[in-house]
C-alpha cells in the first residue's frame, strides 16, 4: 500500500485516544493519526537496563541469548513492563541469518560481531543454496520466540519482527565486521559485481521466507533495517550472477511488477529495489502484510523515497533528517516513524522535552509512530526513558 499513492488521493484518519484493546501502531501503519502517537524505541531490550544485563550474564553468549527462547521472550518483555511501549520488538540480530546460511559469525565482548569474511567466489560456494531447507531449521529457535511472545504479550501491544536489508547484511558479511565506510564490501561490489548481485538474490530470498516465517509465527508485523543505506557503492550495471543462472525467485513477483524507477542510481540499485523484492515476496505469501523500512542515512530524497519504491507502509526515519520537512515533502498519508536522536535521550532534561515536543509539532495531526532516529545506547539513564515517555504522554 502507498506505493503510488499521491497527496490527494487518501487522507489520514485522526482519533485522540484508543481503547486499550487495540494495537495502536498497528492501526498507524493503516494510515491512521492517533494522539499522542504510540511509542516504542529501537534496541529497546539492551544493555541500558540492569534487568537485560543480568539475563544476559545468565545467558552466556550473545547468540545464545538469541537462538533461547526462554532468553530471548524474557528480554523482548522487559521493557514492555517496565515503560508500557506500544510495541514489543523480537530481541534477535540480523546476523542470524548469515550464520543460517553457514558463515561463521561470532560476538567479541566490546567489540561486537565478526564474521569469516565472504572475499571470494570460494567462500561463497561455501554458503547454502536459498532453499536448504538448513536455513530455516537453524532460525526454527526465533519463530518458536515469536510464538511464544504473541501468547505473553498484552493484547494491546503490537509484535513486531525484522530482519537486515539485503544491503546491510552483505556489508556484514563480505567485510567480516562492519566499518565506517564499508570498503570492502564496496570495492568487491564493483570489482565482482556478479558475486555480490548473486549475494543480494540469495539473501531477498532468504530474509523474505525468513520474514514469512515470522509474521506466521505471530508477528503482528515486520520492519526491515537498511543501516548502511547511506553507504553505498556506484550504481554499476546489474552483471550476470556468479553461478551463471538467473536471479533466484521471491515468491511469483516479476520484477516488471515493483513499484519505483529502474535501477538507475546507487540508492535504488543496491538498497532499494533488493528491499521492494522482499516486500513484495513478502505479500504474495502474506497478503496486507505490515512492513516498516528504516533506510538510515539516505537523506531526505532517500527517505522520502522509501514507500513508493519498496511498497512499504511506513519509513523509519534516522535523526540526521529534519523531520517537519519530510512531512512536508511526502503525502499527508504517508507513515513516518522515529527521529528523535538517542544522545538527545541522554543527555535529558530541557532538551529532551524540546525535542520530543519538536516530534509532536512536525508530525500532529498526521500518521505516526514515535521512536528514536536510532538505536538506544548502553549509557542512557532509565530515568531519561521514563521522561520521555511521560512528556509524550502529556504527563510531563
Amino acid at each position: 500500500m502507498g506505493a503510488t499513492m499521491t497527496g490527494t488521493e487518501r487522507e489520514p484518519r485522526q482519533t485522540t485516544s484508543g481503547t486499550t484493546s487495540e494495537r495502536k501502531v498497528l492501526r498507524v501503519l493503516e494510515g491512521e493519526a492517533i494522539g499522542p502517537p504510540p511509542a516504542w524505541m529501537m534496541r529497546q531490550a539492551g544493555r541500558y537496563l540492569p534487568e537485560y544485563r543480568a539475563t544476559r550474564a545468565e545467558a552466556g553468549s550473545f547468540l545464545d541469548l538469541c537462538y533461547s527462547p526462554d532468553f530471548a521472550v524474557e528480554v523482548t518483555l522487559q521493557p514492555i513492563r517496565r515503560f508500557g511501549f506500544d510495541a514489543a520488538i523480537l530481541f534477535s540480530d540480523i546476523l542470524v541469518v548469515p550464520h543460517a546460511l553457514g558463515q561463521d559469525v561470532r560476538f567479541v565482548e566490546g567489540e561486537g560481531p565478526r564474521l569469516d569474511p565472504l572475499d571470494g567466489r570460494g567462500a561463497f560456494a561455501r554458503l547454502r543454496e536459498a532453499g536448504d531447507p538448513a536455513i530455516m531449521i537453524h532460525l526454527a529457535p526465533v519463530f518458536e520466540t515469536v510464538t511464544r511472545l504473541r501468547a505473553e504479550l498484552p493484547g494491546e501491544t503490537t509484535l513486531l519482527g525484522f530482519c537486515g536489508a539485503p544491503w546491510t547484511v552483505a556489508s556484514y558479511m563480505i567485510g567480516g565486521r562492519g566499518t565506517p565506510d564499508l570498503a570492502p564490501a564496496r570495492a568487491l561490489a564493483e570489482g565482482d559485481t556478479a558475486l555480490v548481485d548473486t549475494l543480494i538474490d540469495r539473501l531477498v530470498a532468504v530474509q523474505t521466507e525468513y520474514l514469512v516465517r515470522q509474521l506466521e509465527a505471530g508477528a503482528d508485523a515486520v520492519q526491515i533495517f537498511e543501516s548502511h543505506a547511506g553507504t553505498l557503492p556506484r550504481a554499476v550495471p546489474s552483471a550476470v550472477p556468479a553461478s551463471g543462472g538467473t536471479v533466484e525467485p521471491v515468491g511469483d513477483v516479476a520484477e516488471s511488477a515493483l513499484p519505483g524507477a529502474p535501477a538507475s542510481d546507487a540508492l535504488t540499485r543496491w538498497s532499494l529495489r533488493p528491499i521492494a523484492r522482499m516486500v513484495a515476496g513478502v505479500r504474495a505469501r502474506v497478503p496486507g502484510a505490515k512492513i516498516i523500512v528504516f533506510a538510515r542515512g539516505s537523506g531526505l530524497d532517500g527517505h522520502a523515497r522509501v514507500v513508493p519504491e519498496t511498497g512499504a507502509d511506513a519509513v523509519g526515519v534516522d535523526w540526521g533528517v529534519d523531520l517537519k520537512a519530510l512531512r512536508q515533502t511526502v503525502p499527508a498519508a504517508t507513515v513516518t516513524q522515529g527521529n528523535l536522536h538517542p544522545d538527545t535521550l541522554i543527555a535529558g532534561g530541557a532538551a529532551l522535552d524540546a525535542a520530543v515536543d519538536a516530534v509532536l509539532e512536525a508530525t500532529a495531526g498526521l500518521p505516526h509512530i514515535f521512536n528514536l532516529g536510532h538505536g538506544i545506547t548502553p549509557q542512557t539513564p532509565v530515568a531519561h526513558v521514563e521522561r520521555m515517555l511521560a512528556r509524550l504522554r502529556g504527563q510531563g
